[in-house]
């Protein structure tokens, strides 16, 4: 109910009518339109002498007004009705303001001047002389021009301040525009919504019961952290657990992101930045979360041209300042969130500033099921979900990907028309966020489907067939997203990899293009990802992990990217690098060569049932191949069912600790 009202009343502020910027120019053109109905309202129409002598005989002129230069003559009720139109046509305007009928250039000369006087002593109208007095219309003309001058600068200022509200006005431009989450507004998320990290849960956990009885820290002396940074890969829930945080404290939030400080004109950022640390002092205890603080924390003095970076500069030095100026019982903290802390100030990272860096990392088993369970909460599932064995069939993912593959489960569901999401619309879905969609209807020759079928069967029986390649799961050469054909693996979850490991991976990934190269003797480019991979784990063995004998425990990797465009060695040691990752690649590439020469009839069986069948399992596999022969190693395959129609399971996916993936799936050239 809370809730519901709540929503009500939000939705009652969005009722508000808000000042839309094309109202200025509808008030510019209503403005004009009645600058002219005036200018057409008061002069009437020109005639000539003749013409006008002929009416004020006639008695049907009433007055003339003469100003020296021309005079504004006005016609008797009687004569301007019997002209006709009558006041039909006056316009809008002559209803409130009654204008000259005719106006008359008075000709030069004094003959005309005694005409005027012979005729006005008559009677026959009233003559009336008066100067020419402008003032009046030079006056408003500039207070509309400087009037509309000064709307279309605030309209333009509020634009480009975020609107009205929270520092959009023209002098409010440096104000924070951080949103505040007061109590019980907007802070719903507790640490119960956050699954798995919970080491970093920990961590934060201690800020919380500081911000609710900081007297228990204070009487020992004991001194909080001014902030935390939470550092991790994007998807991992960084800014989930400052919602948490928020929630869980019941103080004042203050949520805003780096690229907010961000504006263009010069000293807004420093502004910025100074205005929302006083608004946290005032509502302390608070807590101020700056999300991807990268866009103003990076290190200063890089990438510097022609002071471009001044700016941005100059609002970091303000953030350190206010952090340094807080004091540690104040009652404000600092949270931050960043998946680039490797660009991040020193100045900004060092103790007193951010005491603590959270790292938020992938998920493991266990975090998996627990991320599983919660996001398995608002979906309708059928006795057919084990959670046990999706988050087996998910290593590498972040939270946000196993919240997509729910998502996406649910939406196959509703697809094909079912009340329930079921195990099926899971595996589906791992697929299709994966692996794209089938493409069943992509055109392939027969020569072409060969050459793939030999390709991927070419994986598998080399991955099958060696002691550290990743358990096999499915082979398929169904068109799927950009690829042709894929191996799919189960790669195991280890926080390192050793020389052998990452050998045999090698061999298995160069098992296509050798299947190939021996049974067609010519190679294609299907191999594309294969190659790009196994180059990649080929140079970090030599240049980064010290795993070649003649390099030796040397590591050129970087991790703050100094040395961007320089290598860190000479070109003698770049020679080297360059013989010893082509002697790893060779090798590996004839042991694979070597292992499919020996099985060459399992190798045809193999591509035969994947031309046959298109998609063969495990079993079939082991049906062929026999048993693999490293039993021992196989222990993480223990999950994998035996039925074809439950092993649609999850294509191989990224090794948590190297980012290498495990048996690449192959691309479709690009040509």
């Amino acid at each position: 109910m809370e809730d519901q009202s709540r929503q009500q009343e939000s939705n009652k502020g969005s009722d508000k009518p808000s000042m839309n910027f094309y109202w200025i120019y509808a008030i510019i053109g209503v403005v004009l339109l009645g600058m002219l109905m005036l200018n057409t309202s008061e002069g009437g129409r020109e005639i000539g002498w003749t013409e006008f002598k002929e009416k004020a005989e006639s008695g049907q002129v009433e007055k003339l007004v003469f100003d020296g230069q021309r005079a504004s003559i006005y016609l008797k009720k009687e004569a301007r009705e019997d002209q006709g139109g009558g006041d039909n046509e006056k316009g809008f305007l002559k209803s409130v303001y009654q204008g000259a009928d005719y106006w008359l250039n008075v000709p030069p000369g004094d003959a005309y001047f005694d005409d005027l006087k012979v005729l006005s002593e008559r009677g026959d109208f009233n003559y009336v002389s008066e100067p020419v007095n402008e003032w009046g219309q030079q006056m408003l003309t500039y207070v509309i021009f400087f009037g509309l001058m000064i709307g279309v600068w605030i309209l333009i200022m509020r634009r480009l301040g975020g609107g009205a509200g929270g520092g959009g006005q023209i002098f409010n431009i440096g104000k924070s525009k951080a949103q505040l989450f007061e109590k019980g507004k907007g802070t719903e998320v507790n640490f119960n919504d956050v699954a798995g990290l919970d080491g970093a849960k920990e961590e934060l956990e201690e800020i919380v019961a500081f911000l609710k009885a900081p007297e228990k820290y204070t009487n020992l002396g004991a001194k909080i952290p001014k902030g935390a940074l939470l550092v991790g890969p994007p998807g991992t829930g960084k800014t989930l657990l400052a919602k948490a945080v928020a929630g869980e404290a019941q103080v004042p939030f203050f949520s805003l992101s780096g690229s907010d400080f961000v504006e263009m004109f010069v000293g807004v950022g420093a502004s910025r930045v100074r205005d929302l640390f006083k608004q946290a002092k005032e509502k302390s205890p608070a807590i101020v979360f700056i999300d991807e603080i990268d866009a103003i924390g990076r290190a200063r003095g890089k990438n510097a041209s022609l002071g471009s970076n001044d700016e941005r500069e100059n609002t970091l030095n303000q953030l350190l300042t206010e952090m340094d100026g807080f004091g540690t019982n104040s009652g404000v903290i600092i949270l931050a969130a960043t998946n680039r802390a490797d660009i991040l100030d020193k100045a900004l990272m060092r103790a007193g500033r951010f005491d603590r860096q959270i790292y938020v990392d992938m998920p493991d088993l266990t975090e998996r099921k627990a991320i599983f369970e919660v996001h398995l909460r608002p979906i309708k599932i059928d006795d057919s979900i084990d959670v046990d064995f999706l988050s087996r069939q998910t290593p590498g993912f972040s939270g946000a990907d196993i919240a997509n593959v729910c998502n996406e489960a649910a939406l196959f569901a509703a697809r094909k028309g079912r009340e329930k999401v079921t195990h099926q619309d899971f595996l589906d879905a791992v697929d299709r966020i994966i692996g794209g969609l089938e493409k069943r209807t992509k055109i392939i020759s027969d020569e072409e489907k060969r050459t793939i079928a030999f390709h991927e069967a070419g994986h598998a029986v080399v991955s099958w067939l060696v002691e550290f390649a990743s358990p096999l799961v499915k082979v398929s050469i169904v068109p799927r997203g950009q690829s042709l054909g894929a191996a799919w693996y189960l790669p195991e979850e280890r926080q390192i990899t050793t020389t052998e490991q990452m050998l045999d991976e090698m061999c298995a990934a160069l098992g296509g293009r050798a299947a190939e190269d021996l049974v067609f003797k010519k190679i294609s480019t299907g191999a594309l990802s294969d190659l790009e991979k196994v180059t990649k784990q080929a140079y970090a063995m030599v240049s980064i992990y010290g795993l070649n004998e003649r390099i030796g425990n040397r590591s050129y990797y970087d991790s703050r990217g100094d040395q961007m465009f320089t290598k860190p060695y000479s070109e003698e040691t770049s020679k080297i690098i360059d013989e010893e990752v082509g002697k790893i690649i060779d090798g590996a590439y004839h042991r694979a060569k070597e292992i499919l020469h020996s099985n060459f009839d399992k190798l045809s069986a193999l591509a035969d049932s994947l031309l046959l069948n298109e998609v063969i399992f495990r079993e079939d596999v082991e049906r062929i191949l026999g048993a693999r022969p490293f039993e021992k190693k196989e222990s993480a395959v223990n999950a994998i069912p035996t039925e074809k129609d439950a092993t649609k399971e999850i294509e191989e996916s990224a090794d948590a600790r190297n980012t290498e993936r495990a048996g690449e799936s192959d691309e479709e050239p690009n040509e």
